[in-house]
């Protein structure tokens, strides 16, 4: 009885002993005292990817504040303005426009790769792709081909396109004058939610679909490439801007358009020289494309409140506990 009593005092004094050295730490901290303003576009399931960098932030000691939706052209402008410190899903090279008219290297900083090897470009639906063989979007100059994608009766095709402000409708209005398409092909834009959620519909009910998609996303894991849809092709490479020089064939030699990207976290500049530690942490975090798709998926399939969300991050960090935990040694040794 005496040597258990024993035993309980002395876990007592340790626990004690480790709260004082936890408040110790908290007060060190290299964030405290300092705000973060987190960006954020319009599209929902980047929100697992932007709060995961919050959670890791609020490790360092960050006052971090809820996250502001804005598109990503202001967003950069705001990022370069410190009206925002971060914005986690810039689109390397896809927001290059966006990045150096916000004043680029000058005013944000763009470490590190967040997600990488993100593809976009048309798909089409299988059972039409080998009914009609199409595998090249220019077919659709084609009238008769083009007419078999018409969802409205006005005999051009429909293609669910890209949100303003994305980034990717510029490319594709591009593409549809380079490719000889404006004339078959309608660009429908809008709510990209609603529109693909009508395109599935629609694939469901047995109808041909064009449209345009990216990934990770998880359109993919519904309408899956290879065996429920088919990328097409482009003829050539053809794109806006700062990259219309560019090759978008892919190590494989396929060429859908598009260059494969990267997602990278960018921020303030000054911020990130006033803060070595959250700048670190911005340059190392790593996700896969498999875990945001998997995400993505779970919120398609009705987990998509704010606190669903937020399960989905703290069910990531206890499964990669020690890669998050990893992370917050890296930053910590930055501040030193």
């Amino acid at each position: 009885m005496k040597n258990r009593l024993s035993r309980i005092l002395v876990i007592t004094m340790m626990l004690a002993f480790m709260g004082i050295a936890s408040q110790v730490s908290a007060a060190d901290l290299p964030g405290k005292g300092i705000t973060v303003q987190p960006l954020k576009s319009s599209i929902a399931e980047e929100t697992f990817q932007t709060l995961l960098v919050m959670r890791a932030l609020e490790k360092l000691g960050y006052d971090v504040k809820p996250i502001k939706e804005i598109e990503y052209a202001a967003g950069h402008v705001a990022i370069a303005n410190g009206d925002g410190t971060f914005l986690a899903d810039h689109w390397d090279p896809l927001h290059v426009d966006f990045y150096i008219n916000a004043g680029g290297a000058d005013k944000i900083s763009r470490e590190g790769i967040y997600s990488s090897n993100a593809l976009q470009g048309y798909l089409i639906d299988k059972p039409t792709a080998d009914k009609y063989g199409i595998k090249n979007i220019a077919q659709l100059k084609d009238p008769k081909i083009a007419k078999i994608f018409d969802a409205n009766s006005d005999g051009r095709a429909d293609l669910a396109g890209c949100n303003p402000g994305w980034g990717c409708e510029k490319v594709i209005e591009h593409q549809l004058d380079a490719f000889g398409l404006r004339d078959t092909v309608t660009h429908n834009q809008g709510s990209y939610s609603a529109i693909i959620a009508d395109t599935i519909t629609r694939y469901k009910q047995g109808e041909p679909i064009l449209y345009y998609t990216w990934t990770p996303y998880w359109v993919s894991g519904v309408l899956v490439p290879g065996k429920d849809v088919t990328w097409l092709q482009v003829p050539f490479s053809s794109l806006p801007g700062e990259r219309k020089d560019v090759d978008t064939t892919l190590p494989d030699g396929s060429n859908y358009g598009f260059q494969a990207n990267n997602q990278i976290i960018v921020a303030n500049l000054e911020f990130v020289k006033e803060n070595p530690a959250a700048g670190k942490l911005f340059s190392i975090m790593k996700l896969s494309n498999n875990d945001i798709s998997a995400q993505n998926l779970r919120m398609r399939d009705g987990e998509k409140s704010e606190k669903a969300i937020e399960g989905h991050v703290d069910s990531w960090i206890n499964a990669h506990q020690k890669t998050f935990d990893g992370w917050i040694a890296e930053a910590l040794a930055a501040a030193k």
